[in-house]
């Protein structure tokens, strides 16, 4: 075997997502772009075939209509360094048409499923202290956007009780 590649089956605006995909996260790219010839009912002009690169990763695309939706069960996982690479995401991802989901999830506008997760909170999930791990789960759970401050300091025991 010489290659595993992810493929990505969009409905119809896998150029649109791909550049976005690519515009957002660093080190990415669009290798190559394959358009249906016009004569090709409901898809001329479409992408036949994209291959493209997010950090460096390979991926494959196709527009091919609304047969197959994306689902969560199958998300895309980014791991950030810290909350300011957290909030870039969450902040693009949303204001390009996503839409929230709960402990770090979201869904960009093609329904895409993506976790957008702190390198933070898999330490606190895995503390070797069981109670710390689970306040640190019990926090994120309470989430959308992954807050790392609020999950250590729920883990601490130190925050805040809102009455």
């Amino acid at each position: 075997m010489t290659d595993v590649t992810p493929f990505l089956w969009f409905d119809a605006d896998a150029e649109a997502a791909i550049t976005f995909y690519t515009t957002v996260i660093p080190d990415s790219g669009i290798t190559n772009l394959q358009h249906y010839p016009q004569e090709i009912p409901g898809l001329g002009g479409k992408v036949m075939s994209a291959r493209f690169r997010l950090r460096g990763r390979e991926y494959l695309a196709m527009d091919a209509g609304p047969d197959f939706p994306f689902t969560p069960a199958v998300s895309l996982f980014v791991s950030c360094a810290d909350q300011a690479e957290v909030d870039r995401y969450w902040d693009a991802f949303l204001a390009a048409g996503g839409t929230e989901q709960p402990c770090g999830w979201l869904a960009d506008r093609w329904g895409l499923s993506w976790q957008i997760i702190p390198e933070r909170l898999p330490q606190l999930l895995q503390d070797p202290d069981p109670q710390r791990a689970a306040r640190a789960m019990q926090a994120m759970r309470s989430m959308t956007r992954i807050d790392v401050a609020a999950i250590e300091a729920a883990a601490d025991e130190t925050a805040l009780v809102r009455g």
